[in-house]
């Protein structure tokens, strides 16, 4: 049965005071109280059953044996901080998991995801899309890209984007005998659906927009391929600005109208709370926060 070895923290406390010859130093450094300090030492102490320090004339003396728990101590602290950056560095390379749906994907992700290489070429980065349950994370995942409020059970999350609702369609379109020089213009065209006619529904009853049919036009699984339509000239497209921002920076996709409404979700990036502080799902995260664009906002 291994013996019984004194507390850590009252080891800290005494390492960072006989390194410094001060208990005020030690706290500072500790961001302890000069009090917590002394009680750890005098714990180390009643541990030992010996005393560590003298105090002479204002001043903080090692005793002998003092000065020979110091000395190994000390080696003792920096085998550990050595062993601990080795771990860092491991827990910093390899492979990160990354899941996002299918359309951020293909629309945000992929066209960027080369500078994180560059910048980090002992990571190897695996994208998988797919459509992921609202608060679900899979074991195999380090992060993921999540749509919604925010708020997910055991899940540490970091908002990236803003999404704004605006209509958006071809420029062959503004070409056409079907003006688009109002809202009530959209009424001429076929609405292009994401999912689902919902938010083409509440998007116009934002505005008022009257006598719109939202019943009609096709209807599409992904975001990538309902702004893939639009850019083809088949429709005007209900998108949100982060996700199309590629296609209205090249002249694929125009904004007819300076009209949006902002979404009550936004996109995430989640990871498990106990990984939140692994330094490969940091640099990731950094990254991903580095190369948001505030314009899309």
């Amino acid at each position: 049965m291994p013996k019984r070895l004194p507390p850590l923290n009252a080891l800290k406390a005494f390492e960072s005071a006989a390194r410094n010859l001060s208990f005020t130093r030690a706290a500072d450094e500790l961001f302890v109280t000069q009090a917590a300090v002394s009680h750890q030492i005098k714990t180390l102490e009643n541990f030992l059953a010996t005393k560590l320090f003298l105090r002479k004339n204002r001043s903080l003396l090692l005793t002998e044996e003092g000065q020979a728990y110091f000395a190994e101590l000390r080696e003792i602290f920096m085998h550990m901080q050595d062993a601990t950056d080795r771990v860092l560095a491991m827990g910093a390379k390899g492979a990160i998991t990354v899941a996002t749906p299918p359309s951020y994907a293909a629309q945000w992700l992929v066209p960027k995801i080369s500078q994180f290489t560059q910048a980090n070429p002992s990571i190897d980065v695996r994208i998988k899309a797919v459509d992921l349950d609202e608060g679900f994370l899979d074991e195999t995942v380090d992060v993921a890209v999540y749509y919604g409020k925010g708020h997910w059970p055991n899940l540490s999350s970091v908002k990236l984007h803003a999404e704004y609702l605006t209509p958006m369609c071809s420029p062959l379109l503004l070409n056409s005998n079907k003006p688009l020089d109002t809202l009530s213009d959209l009424k001429k065209h076929v609405l292009l659906h994401d999912g689902n006619r919902a938010v083409w529904k509440s998007w116009l009853k934002h505005f008022e927009v009257p006598n719109v049919n939202v019943n009609q036009g096709p209807m599409f699984s992904h975001t990538m391929l309902v702004l893939q339509a639009a850019a083809l000239g088949q429709g005007i497209a209900l998108s949100t600005t982060v996700l199309a921002k590629a296609d209205v920076d090249s002249g694929r996709l125009i904004c007819p109208f300076e009209e949006k409404v902002e979404s009550r979700d936004a996109y995430y990036l989640v990871c498990h709370q106990a990984q939140s502080d692994n330094p490969k799902i940091q640099m990731f995260r950094d990254w991903m926060l580095s190369q948001i664009d505030t314009t899309e906002l």
